[in-house]
């Protein structure tokens, strides 16, 4: 045990916290000495409601979104356009896309791009159920939602080939979001702009 700990609960605790992304050892502290000054009832919640998540959370069948049914919110709602699909990165980008208020549709959840250097390949990703699924039928659009990146221009580029001879039009959002940036780190205005401006996506976007 470090001797900057008193415990070794305490360096086991914030030994844990600092594994969490964008949270360093002395932000892990401050976040463990905060806990440890609360109420052992606000801990408990605290720490059932990590553990719940973990147990009971599933994906949507339709979207891959996190839901707490078999089918999500978004998707089970009779409001949104079914016709119409954004296809997302990952779920912090549908947080990102539905705080804009600009889209009205349904999402698809890849689970990440396309990413050679990383070993994630198309297999690794839901893109054969986006492809069953405009083969299913009804949807008449594909917005293509990723990351102004090399690799998510590699992804819309696969998606664009699997899909080009459907009868569905594809798009890309506008690229008021910049070359290089991450949906979710857009701002809502930008982000909702770029829905709504969004472009037919020829494959040589």
């Amino acid at each position: 045990m470090s001797e900057q700990f008193s415990s070794i609960l305490l360096e086991r605790a914030v030994s844990e916290f600092a594994k969490l992304p964008g949270i360093g050892r002395k932000t892990a502290m401050r976040l463990v000495l905060h806990l440890l000054q609360q109420d052992t009832m606000a801990v408990e919640a605290f720490g059932n409601a990590i553990i719940t998540l973990k147990h009971e959370v599933k994906y949507c069948k339709v979207c891959h979104n996190i839901s707490d049914t078999e089918i999500c919110r978004i998707c089970n709602n009779p409001q949104r356009d079914a016709s119409t699909v954004c296809v997302v990165e990952n779920i912090r980008d549908v947080m990102a896309v539905e705080a804009t208020q600009q889209f009205r549709g349904l999402y698809h959840v890849l689970g990440g791009i396309i990413s050679p250097m990383d070993g994630v390949g198309p297999g690794d990703l839901q893109i054969d159920s986006l492809v069953q699924r405009v083969a299913g039928g009804g949807v008449k659009e594909v917005i293509l939602a990723l990351s102004t990146t090399m690799e998510g221009d590699t992804t819309n580029f696969y998606i664009y080939r699997k899909l080009e001879k459907m009868n569905v039009k594809l798009s890309v959002i506008a690229r008021g979001i910049s070359v290089g940036d991450e949906l979710e780190y857009a701002d809502e205005i930008t982000l909702g702009r770029s829905i709504v401006n969004r472009t037919p996506f020829t494959g040589a976007n």
